[in-house]
């Protein structure tokens, strides 16, 4: 009988500051569908654009503490006076199922993840940090986005150089450069991981 190898998900956790190019960069990974994409949930209102179920599951307050009382968040957080989170049970099922999971989150949210005590995550877990070139390029990119006043752009300039101290926590940094290197350079962290002898099992 011949014998095959199987693996488990990988749970890729990726963060940075506000305007570091992370939602572009899910954005192009999400157009090839070799994993889940997991969709958080939030309180705050819609962006122009912006679909229920596909960009987050926008929640009422009451809903979403409902739900954090029931213990159905992997992570959640409140972030510029919304909350944010991550429902645990999904991610969790394609996991055991052998399916990689794409998660975007902030640097409270990938804490969180790394001190969840379940096993499932634990083994799955590969952490990535996309830093900024320097402030000076975020303030543009955040600038160019067009979205923030210029106070609320100066407040997360701030929590963004707090934020990129904390670097060294994370299994993998990506320094950004254009949106098609941070691509390649994510792609070449994913193809690696799944080689992972750890991770690998033969049945």
């Amino acid at each position: 009988m011949n014998r095959q190898f199987t693996r488990t998900g990988i749970l890729f956790v990726l963060s940075a500051p506000s305007g570091a190019g992370k939602t572009t960069l899910c954005d192009a990974l999400r157009q090839t569908p070799d994993f889940v994409y997991s969709v958080s949930c939030t309180t705050r209102t819609p962006r122009a654009g912006e679909i229920e179920g596909d960009d987050y599951h926008f929640l009422s307050e009451q809903d979403f503490l409902v739900r954090v009382e029931g213990g159905e968040f992997l992570e959640h957080a409140k972030v510029h006076e919304h909350y944010y989170g991550t429902l645990r049970a999904p991610i969790v099922s394609n996991l055991q199922s052998g399916v990689d999971v794409l998660i975007d989150v902030d640097i409270q949210g990938a804490a969180a993840i790394r001190s969840f005590d379940d096993d499932t995550i634990r083994r799955a877990l590969c952490d990535v940090f996309i830093m900024p070139p320097d402030l000076d390029e975020l303030r543009r990119r955040l600038t160019k986005r067009g979205t923030e006043t210029p106070r609320q752009i100066e407040s997360r300039i701030v929590t963004a150089a707090r934020e990129m101290e904390l670097w060294r926590d994370y299994r993998y940094t990506i320094i950004s450069k254009s949106m098609e290197e941070d691509l390649l350079k994510f792609r070449n962290i994913m193809g690696a991981e799944r080689y992972l002898s750890r991770r690998l099992a033969l049945s």
